[in-house]
């Protein structure tokens, strides 16, 4: 899918595709669809999860249709018709099939309204963000949560760092922002496995920032941050705008910053490394992660 407009890297903006399931509207961060096609015959899958239609291979190319009705608990018996949104994200080939589509809004991350713990805990985080446009909400689902209770394997590898248990402890100070409550758990579950246990976690990167000058006003924000770890996708303060804020610090940017996404791909990777970023890692590589974080920590402590 080409929306003709490329984001200026670091300026906190976002575009989201606004589409309906039924009489509710959601929306999905533009960065991660391929392109819109309309309903096509799928074929089942014997034995799959609930939530998975079944297949069907566009251009050769096979993709995975979620019945995202199903997901969301949004009663309704029919499936035919409506459109498939295909997204890349994870390094995986999804279909989300929807009602219909209605267009792509340009937003601020700061506009974005942050679900409360009613609605968003660490086993029930739907939602990433909440929009208010005229007089209605688009909710903004989280697409990566939503894979990943199909697939437990496609959210973090895990097994990666199973083995990582003999390792020696670390001191090394890791600030980490991540918006979603249950992958800031499984991150600094593994982290600390693999025995970076000084760690200090943030929600979005607005908090993020906000520690990060907290500590460079007392003089001391290189003894305190070590290394940074951020999302892409996260209110009030994305990714991308952390690593131009750190890298544009004269007190920071030296601070090795890994930017930890499912969103990595080549158009990501080329903007996070305009913006400055020391590594870039797709959302399953926890194992390397973890050797990236080794490696930029040595380097940094020479």
């Amino acid at each position: 899918m080409d929306t003709n407009i490329l984001l200026e890297s670091g300026t906190n903006e976002l575009e989201v595709l606004e589409f309906t399931l039924g009489k509710s509207h959601y929306g999905i961060n533009v960065a991660k669809i391929k392109e819109i096609l309309s309903y096509q015959p799928i074929t089942p899958v014997p034995n799959s999860h609930p939530s998975i239609e079944g297949i069907f291979m566009p251009r050769d190319v096979m993709i995975t249709v979620v019945d995202l009705k199903h997901c969301l608990g949004v009663m309704d018996d029919v499936r035919e018709g409506g459109l498939f949104i295909i997204t890349n994200f994870n390094k995986l080939n999804i279909a989300f099939h929807v009602d219909g589509v209605l267009g792509i809004h340009r937003v601020s991350w700061e506009s974005i309204i942050m679900p409360d713990s009613t609605i968003n805990t660490e086993d029930n985080s739907a939602s990433t963000g909440i929009i208010k446009m005229d007089d209605k909400l688009i909710i903004i689902l989280d697409f990566e949560k939503i894979v990943s209770d199909i697939s437990p394997e496609t959210g973090l590898k895990i097994s990666d760092v199973e083995n990582m248990t003999e390792r020696e402890r670390c001191d090394s100070p890791i600030l980490v922002a991540e918006d979603s409550p249950l992958l800031s758990r499984l991150i600094t579950d593994c982290l600390k496995k693999a025995g970076y246990t000084n760690l200090i976690v943030t929600a979005n990167g607005q908090e993020a920032w906000d520690k990060l000058c907290a500590y460079a006003r007392a003089g001391n924000v290189k003894d305190k941050v070590h290394c940074i770890i951020t999302d892409i996708e996260m209110p009030l303060m994305d990714g991308h705008r952390l690593t131009k804020l750190v890298k544009s610090d004269d007190d920071m940017k030296s601070i090795p910053l890994i930017i930890f996404s499912s969103l990595v791909n080549e158009e990501m990777r080329v903007k996070g490394a305009k913006l400055g970023a020391d590594a870039q890692l797709t959302k399953p590589e926890i194992g390397n992660l973890v050797a990236a974080i080794d490696d930029l920590i040595d380097k940094s402590m020479d």
